[in-house]
């Protein structure tokens, strides 16, 4: 794995592996910014990525060689992303020690912070800043990632047997925050919070939910979800009795409720206006659990942290970010404000990739980020 970038002056491919699809960006850096130079994206067989875990390989290998069939997507060297309950991010103080000793300190201390075992995980880890206790007692904060190897084997072999080359692996998570916070620094960039104040950046992809809390660009927590945009849907097709396509187009359709209390427009068939409000209430009542277990997450950041002390605000991506009024559910439940953020905010647009990004920009920001990652 590597969570550190130096940067290059060459193309970035950013390649992510996920649910329904598999995604691939270009970015090129010049003199004036950083350019996307390319983007596409195709379908991942069902089945083959299940709660962000690669558990058919050649199915996924197949989808990233279509992938590669698609009109400005070349190049061999990719960076990935991996984020499931086989990766485990911990902020972690340990008495301050050169990088050389760190390295050989970290394999011995790593078990007392993650669940498992040293010798079934690949550890990377990045210092973060040094601080002196009351005691005068010189100390280091170090992110510590460890992922599972089997987990990361699978990945590896899938994008390998596409004919590509691993240039990096990074926490997905990372990622994300990288491309709607800034395109700066090589974990993250410094973020306009005040002390004692956090961000919270929520990735809601088709099968998975990354939450990520940042302070002053640090990420000090993450977790994933399998609450996300597939389980909107399926709550809708159940119990309208639906095919999941057509129970994500009439999700698309009908959305949330306003929760300004504004009257809707009303269908004029009484039929297709029963059907949206049976939808409506199928979307309320898992959005409300959405809402609560991110909730849960964020509360647990500010019990385990001393410094700060609310998270007032959130920034959303994702494909599944895009349903109607989720913002101000959000808002609302979360008393923190909420909104939209744009993945393509710090990067210039090829003209020859403005369709192909312009229809899937909220679920870009892995892709994006994980391209980022490579060039700053």
């Amino acid at each position: 794995m590597g969570l550190v970038s130096m940067g290059s002056s060459v193309p970035q491919i950013g390649l992510d592996i996920g649910t329904d699809q598999v995604r691939a960006a270009i970015l090129k850096p010049s003199g004036s910014g950083i350019t996307l130079s390319g983007y596409a994206r195709v379908p991942m067989s069902i089945g083959a990525v299940v709660d962000g875990e690669i558990v058919d390989p050649p199915a996924v290998t197949a989808a990233i060689k279509d992938l590669w069939r698609q009109p400005g997507i070349k190049g061999k060297d990719v960076i990935i992303g991996v984020s499931n309950q086989k990766v485990v991010v911990r902020l972690i103080d340990l008495p301050f020690m050169e990088q050389a000793e760190l390295e050989g300190a970290i394999q011995y201390q790593a078990q007392d912070y993650i669940p498992i075992p040293v010798e079934d995980a690949i550890l990377d880890f990045q210092i973060i800043g040094d601080y002196m206790t009351p005691a005068d007692e010189h100390m280091m904060e170090v992110l510590l990632v460890a992922a599972q190897r089997d987990m990361i084997d699978s990945a590896v072999s899938a994008v390998q047997a596409a004919g590509l080359r691993l240039s990096r692996i990074d926490v997905t998570s990372f990622a994300i925050t990288r491309a709607v916070l800034s395109g700066g620094s090589s974990v993250l960039p410094d973020s306009d919070e005040e002390p004692g104040e956090a961000v919270a950046v929520i990735h809601i992809g088709s099968g998975l939910t990354n939450i990520a809390v940042v302070e002053k660009g640090i990420p000090r927590f993450t977790r994933v979800s399998s609450l996300s945009g597939n389980q909107f849907t399926q709550a809708v097709a159940n119990v309208l009795n639906l095919t999941f396509d057509e129970a994500e187009r009439l999700k698309i359709e009908s959305g949330l409720p306003d929760i300004s209390g504004a009257a809707p427009d009303e269908p004029a068939d009484s039929e297709d206006a029963q059907m949206r409000q049976v939808t409506q209430d199928a979307l309320e009542r898992e959005v409300n659990k959405f809402i609560a277990e991110v909730r849960r997450s964020l509360d647990y950041y500010l019990t385990q942290t001393t410094q700060v002390r609310t998270i007032r605000r959130i920034l959303m991506t994702g494909s599944g970010a895009q349903l109607k009024n989720m913002p101000a559910y959000l808002e609302k439940g979360l008393q923190a404000e909420v909104m939209l953020s744009d993945p393509l905010r710090f990067v210039q647009v090829s003209g020859s990739v403005e369709a192909a990004v312009a229809a899937d920009r909220m679920g870009a920001a892995p892709a994006i980020g994980l391209a980022l990652g490579g060039v700053v």
